[in-house]
């Protein structure tokens, strides 16, 4: 006769608890935290760095505590990798987010000039990623220039015109006037360097305020400068890649590439015939990467 198992006598498994997260745990994640805000800081040189960020990747606790430190700092984790390090963004409400007006300020723009700003900003980005393709793979490496740029700009500036001619719009509003969606009717109107006594740029010229942005971004760890011709060269990072792809649902964004930008490996820039179309103006809210 078999021997019967009465299986209310088995011990069932008791789940373990999940390990207290400790005071060392919570420094360390701050510790990545405080990392991934120093966008020039590469993981592949800093062994702290890489090997917090193997922890984050390895160790699912840990990495949920990082992101909540993360949040609570108003930060938006947008990737932890080896090659973006811990990448984060500012949201809106963030004591590090950066506003336009806080950038203008930086730059000693007036309040007009801050529009160009903004301009510049969004032009870089989509030389930089001016297709879908281009934000997806991870191994691209966008290529813009300074003069590279504002000649993008300009092109673009004389296809808006004329397509507000075509409709009829008034095409010479006020200098002053608000709004992005004139930024590129005053940036027309600008010189495009003009020169101090010792032939340095203005800074209020349009390659003086794309230099501006490029040096921006290049601080904040978007952008390597790659030499000095066309006015200073760059190439993109990873982080960089993020932030756009963080942002390619802008409305401005979208119009400036429907105009037909290719990219150039020199960073040049050349327009395409487009669609015919009436309604293609510079959105509002295009000042990227900042909160308006």
């Amino acid at each position: 006769m078999s021997e019967h198992v009465e299986w209310s006598d088995t011990e069932a498994p008791i789940p373990s608890a999940p390990a207290a997260v400790t005071p060392a745990d919570a420094a360390d994640a701050a510790r990545l935290v405080a990392f991934g805000l120093q966008p020039k800081l590469q993981p592949a040189r800093d062994q702290e760095y890489a090997e917090l960020l193997r922890r984050y990747r390895e160790d699912p606790p840990f990495a949920r505590l990082a992101d909540a430190v993360a949040a609570g700092l108003g930060l938006v984790v947008l990737e932890v990798s080896p090659r973006a390090g811990m990448a984060v963004t500012a949201a809106e409400d963030s004591v590090f987010a950066v506003r336009m007006g806080d950038y203008a300020r930086r730059t000693s723009a007036d309040g007009g000039d801050r529009f160009l700003h903004g301009l510049a900003h969004l032009a870089v980005a989509a030389m930089a990623f001016p297709r879908p393709e281009d934000l997806a793979d991870d191994g691209y490496i966008g290529r813009v220039s300074v003069n590279g740029v504002d000649a993008f700009v300009r092109q673009a500036c004389r296809r808006l015109e004329e397509r507000a001619e075509e409709v009829g719009e008034n095409t010479d509003p006020a200098t002053d006037a608000p709004g992005l969606e004139a930024a590129w009717r005053i940036w027309a109107r600008r010189s495009a360097a003009g020169a101090t006594k010792d032939a340095r740029r203005l800074a209020g010229s349009t390659t003086g305020i794309v230099g501006k942005a490029a040096a921006f971004l290049t601080d904040s760890g978007f952008l390597q400068r790659t030499g000095d011709d066309n006015g200073g060269t760059y190439r993109t990072t990873a982080r960089y890649q993020l932030q756009v792809r963080d942002m390619a649902g802008s409305a401005a964004m979208a119009e400036l590439l429907e105009l037909g930008v290719v990219p150039v490996t020199d960073g040049t820039p050349t327009l395409l015939p487009a669609e015919d179309r009436d309604d293609l103006e510079l959105a509002a809210d295009a000042g990227l990467p900042f909160h308006s």
